[in-house]
């Protein structure tokens, strides 16, 4: 009977370098969770206790009046609707954008894909600014429409750029060959083929589509100025931000506040509860996603 080698306990080995990392990953989980506690603390707070400067990272006075003001107030909710529609037609449309110009920009049959791919990376150093782009968005007739938020930005060159250099790494071309062998074309091979192998770095992109929608406010401020129904959720936060007087009117009642900071608190939370509960649903993918090639076998 074959003897078992001995094994000798593993010692702990005190390593000051791990220590001072666990410390700074510490604190910058605080820096970017506090404050987010800080705000939904205080949009569940009584009025007199945000006044008093009382309310810290436990609400003190628990009510829910706050959110029961935004929910009976049919702007806000129309607002979130808007929102939604355009980042979700702004990440679709985005999405197909990127992978049509990602797919033959990585397959070396396409000619002149290495000036394509400087025009596209062209776009990321310089750009026209505001002015022109108001210029061609008013010129177009899309002010105060819905398209006006979804395509000026529905291409970003720095996200094509990460699906391209994903396919180039992943899909190698004999599988591509072998495809192309069994009557697959182009499209089909796309479809079938790269797309499926793709989908963590595709949820990723989509990741950063959308939530970068959903945080943006300032083409709305510019483009829609005279349709306030097409006013997006980030864009009545704005107007609720910097809204100086001590009460706030909302379009079907006046909310009368002595401090507006709950209020403000409370719409807050409100407009970044959907984009957090989205994200654990992709958080596989956009780990294997950002993973993706730093470590080749």
């Amino acid at each position: 009977m074959k003897e078992r080698a001995y094994t000798a306990p593993r010692r702990f080995r005190f390593d000051v370098w791990d220590v001072i990392i666990h410390i700074v990953l510490i604190v910058a989980s605080l820096v970017c969770l506090l404050p987010f506690l800080h705000v939904v603390a205080k949009s569940l707070s009584d009025d007199a206790y945000v006044i008093a400067q009382k309310v810290f990272l436990i609400p003190q006075g628990l009510t829910f009046d706050a959110y029961g003001k935004i929910f009976a107030d049919a702007s806000i909710v129309r607002s979130l609707y808007v929102s939604v529609i355009v980042t979700v037609l702004f990440t679709i449309i985005g999405m197909i954008v990127t992978i049509c110009a990602a797919y033959p920009l990585s397959r070396p049959q396409l000619k002149g894909r290495v000036v394509l791919t400087f025009i596209c990376v062209f776009t990321l150093y310089f750009g026209g600014g505001i002015i022109p782009d108001y210029m061609l968005v008013n010129s177009l007739g899309m002010l105060d429409t819905i398209w006006s938020l979804v395509l000026p930005l529905s291409f970003s060159a720095f996200n094509m750029l990460i699906l391209r250099t994903s396919i180039m790494s992943t899909i190698p071309l004999s599988l591509e060959e072998s495809a192309r062998m069994d009557g697959a074309g182009h499209f089909r091979i796309l479809i079938s083929v790269v797309l499926p192998l793709c989908k963590p770095i595709l949820a990723t992109l989509s990741l950063f589509y959308a939530v970068g929608r959903w945080n943006a406010y300032q083409d709305a401020l510019f483009y829609i100025k005279f349709n306030i129904d097409l006013r997006p959720l980030q864009l009545k936060l704005y107007y609720l931000v910097v809204q100086a007087s001590e009460s706030f009117q909302l379009e079907a009642t006046t909310v009368q506040l002595s401090n507006p900071e709950v209020l403000k608190a409370s719409v807050v939370v409100f407009a970044t509860l959907p984009i957090v509960c989205v994200y654990p649903f992709i958080q596989k993918y956009f780990v294997q996603g950002v993973m993706l090639g730093s470590v080749k076998g």
